[in-house]
């Protein structure tokens, strides 16, 4: 269940995050007119993520057994190329990510009303489309014919709601960067559970031999149905009795990810973010952002900037800062 959380969380945070910036910017820039047509492209990108999820989940019930593990095998390894890629996005580039939203919105207000919708969509529909394959595939792979593994996504993707609300209002206050950091590290554990059971799929739809190959078995010292075996089996997609092939996909996959996850210096010079400004030089936002009252932005505005103090109070680049 925990795991599931993670996922929940980890997930829909970003996509909290971006709601965030997008209504923030609106707000603070006196575009409040433009408001419904970004919260329209929101709604939209939910419902066809929600839609996307449901059509997983009740349109693989109507294929054979074969079919069913051939689908989810296939699923699942899309997936955790998809979050792979998404992880080490967001600890590259994610600094940049409230200027680049900002430069979309300005394009879209010049363009109209349709402009808008579709940018906001295409913002959010990208997390929300991802987070509902890989959610599936999550479930699925620690599946133990309960609901826990579901209520643990619902109740990560609530959390996150509420994270981003207060991130919002300004109050509260995280190091964002390391934030990602480590909860990208325990998402790529994750992963590796969701690629190892991906290709036990595969092996079970005859797509690939070895079903039958153990590279080891300790279902007596670690019975599936104990508490602890169904702890291991939420966290990590632990199994007691993988097959040779599960074990090296999930070595080649978890060793060398995590080693290049966090391995430092790895952001080459020409992708790094400009230096910020000292204290004293610091500009945050252009004279078109700010408010009259000069103090560069009141209300819902100036929390959603307070979203970055930790980040930037610690001395490293704030997510989803101005570069």
């Amino acid at each position: 269940m925990f795991g599931n959380y993670l996922i929940g969380l980890r997930e829909g945070l970003e996509a909290s995050l971006v709601v965030c910036i997008l209504v923030a910017y609106l707000v603070k820039t006196g575009r409040r007119d433009a408001l419904r047509p970004v919260w329209l492209g929101i709604a939209t990108a939910v419902a066809i993520s929600l839609s996307f999820g449901a059509a997983l989940e009740f349109g693989s019930q109507e294929l054979t057994f074969e079919a069913q593990e051939a689908l989810g095998g296939s699923l699942s390894i899309i997936a955790v190329a998809l979050v792979t890629w998404m992880v080490f996005w967001m600890r590259r580039t994610a600094r940049h990510l409230k200027a680049e939203l900002h430069g979309k919105l300005d394009a879209a207000l010049a363009m109209g009303t349709g402009a808008l919708v579709a940018t906001a969509f295409l913002a959010v529909g990208r997390e929300g489309l991802e987070t509902a394959l890989f959610v599936w595939t999550a479930v699925r792979a620690s599946n133990d014919g309960t609901a826990d593994p579901l209520v643990g996504v619902v109740l990560g993707l609530l959390t996150a709601v509420v994270l981003g609300w207060l991130f919002y209002r300004g109050a509260l206050r995280i190091n964002l960067a390391k934030f990602f950091t480590w909860t990208g590290g325990m998402l790529v554990v994750v992963a590796a559970g969701v690629l190892a059971y991906g290709f036990h799929d595969l092996q079970e739809a005859d797509f690939l031999p070895g079903l039958t190959d153990r590279a080891f078995d300790i279902s007596a010292t670690i019975p599936p149905d104990s508490w602890y075996g169904t702890l291991l089996k939420g966290v990590f997609n632990f199994q007691p009795d993988p097959t040779w092939v599960q074990v090296t996909v999930w070595l080649l996959y978890l060793v060398p990810t995590l080693a290049f996850f966090f391995a430092p210096g790895r952001v080459s010079p020409s992708t790094r973010a400009p230096k910020e400004p000292e204290p004293h030089d610091t500009q945050a936002t252009p004279p078109a952002e700010g408010s009259s009252d000069g103090r560069g932005g009141t209300g819902a505005g100036d929390g959603a900037d307070r979203v970055y103090d930790g980040a930037r109070r610690a001395g490293e680049h704030p997510v989803g800062g101005e570069g």
